[in-house]
């Protein structure tokens, strides 16, 4: 058998700037970068700044990246640039630490609870809709921002200050998550640059922090369970020690849970409209589902019944993913065939993996009957991650889905959404694909 290759031996990627690396090609072309790496390997050498990164490109090396042998990695240096920012959450902790915050949080999110919180997702939908007149033209991106921030906050806070955290997430999160991304792909010296994003990144962060600070303190003078996530984080204790979360460690949950929950599922509705609105054969049957359920308010047990809705949801989050996520080896690791040594920093592209015409025949024709399985295969482990897998997995990806789901039935039950002729659509990438606009007008439905 012979010995493992070395690091050395890998392909770099080409592209790279003297000083800056592959960062401005990474922020320049971004999709079509990463893209573009698999043809030089599963395993492909990219420069952020001086530093060597290594760009994985298989999908069987992603799956013993995140599950086979999770155990062997922690987050990259992309969420070494985050964490003086989010906190430690278990978005961005690592090893026994995060084990112990995912095992104290997990069952804010269990099936019982989601049940809860459907009820939430399904009236918050409901007033969206009931809040829009005939043919009225609507800012789709707009909307489902403002829904997906009330859903976060209203499972999250129901003390009095949690109506002042809703509208603070909904001014500060956008920048946070965009101008975070920046900052975590670029040189360490511009983030002390005095440049307007960096000033409102910093006063959006401070913001966030001081409501969030308030809130726990508000939660702590409430004990009990309320039937919100906060309370039960502020309930949860440690089995060996019996010890509670830290108001710091609650902070840190609370702004990796609306970092996690309002920007990525916001666009994933959004998309959601924009699809339909581009195929009338896709939502004339989707139309037809979602009247079976003729226009009640829906339950977490209806979800089961939108198989084609769930099929629709499915290809969005493939089309839609988040652009990059990282990685750092905490031990010798074999990756396919290359020694990989401590401290080695290792990245791969959802999008990437998700357009790939090796898995996906034509990979940017929206497809929901990819996800029959009565006609298709599954694709192969580690080629669909749109919330991470193994250990780090999303905590709240059941929730995630359960909101698309509810979201756009009940919508969908009363108006058609229809583009706007002339108002053309592009994609913008930051850290996720964001649509330039999305006009759409709001058709009444006769059903």
């Amino acid at each position: 058998m012979s010995s493992p290759g070395t690091l050395s031996q890998m392909p770099v990627a080409p592209g790279r700037w003297p000083v800056l690396g592959h960062t401005p090609s990474l922020l320049r072309h971004r999709f079509g970068f990463t893209s573009s790496l698999a043809g030089h390997g599963d395993v492909v050498k990219v420069y952020l700044g001086p530093l060597p990164a290594y760009m994985v490109t298989s999908p069987r090396l992603i799956h013993q990246i995140l599950v086979t042998d999770g155990k062997k990695f922690d987050k990259g240096i992309m969420f070494d640039r985050f964490r003086p920012f989010f906190g430690n959450g278990i978005a961005m902790s690592n090893g026994p630490f995060h084990d112990r915050q995912r095992r104290l949080m997990l069952p804010a999110f269990h099936v019982s609870r989601i049940a809860d919180y459907a009820t939430v997702m399904s009236e918050v939908a409901q007033a969206i809709a009931e809040s829009w007149q005939a043919n009225q033209v609507v800012e789709v991106d707009q909307a489902m921002l403002r829904l997906s921030v009330t859903v976060a906050g209203r499972t999250l806070f129901t003390t009095e200050l949690g109506a002042a955290a809703i509208a603070e997430a909904q001014r500060s999160m956008p920048v946070v998550i965009r101008q975070g991304m920046v900052r975590a792909l670029s040189p360490g010296f511009v983030t002390h640059l005095p440049i307007p994003g960096n000033r409102r990144f910093d006063q959006a962060i401070q913001r966030l922090r001081a409501i969030v600070l308030a809130v726990v303190a508000e939660g702590r003078e409430q004990p009990g369970d309320r039937g919100d996530i906060l309370s039960m984080l502020l309930a949860a204790r440690d089995e060996d020690t019996g010890e509670p979360m830290t108001d710091q460690q609650v902070h840190d949950e609370v702004v990796t849970l609306l970092t996690g929950g309002i920007e990525t599922t916001a666009l994933a509705l959004t998309w959601f409209f924009h699809e339909i609105g581009r195929h009338p054969g896709i939502e004339e049957r989707w139309h037809a589902e979602v009247d079976r359920l003729r226009g009640r308010p829906l339950t977490y047990q209806d979800v089961a019944k939108l198989p084609y809705t769930n099929r629709i949801c499915k290809e969005v989050l493939r089309r839609y993913p988040i652009w990059l996520l990282m990685r750092r080896t905490n031990t010798d690791v074999d990756l396919g065939g290359t020694l990989v040594p401590p401290a080695t920093e290792v990245a791969f592209s959802p999008h990437a993996l998700h357009h790939d015409e090796r898995f996906y025949p034509d990979p940017y024709r929206f497809d929901p009957d990819r996800w029959d399985t009565a006609k298709n295969p599954p694709p192969p482990k580690g080629a669909y991650v749109p919330f991470s897998d193994g250990s780090r997995k999303c905590i709240g990806n059941h929730f995630a889905f359960a909101e698309m789901a509810i979201a756009t039935a009940t919508i969908g039950s009363r108006w058609r959404m229809v583009p706007v002729p002339d108002r053309p659509v592009r994609i913008k990438v930051t850290g996720a694909a964001y649509p330039s606009q999305l006009p759409m007008t709001a058709v009444p439905r006769a059903v």
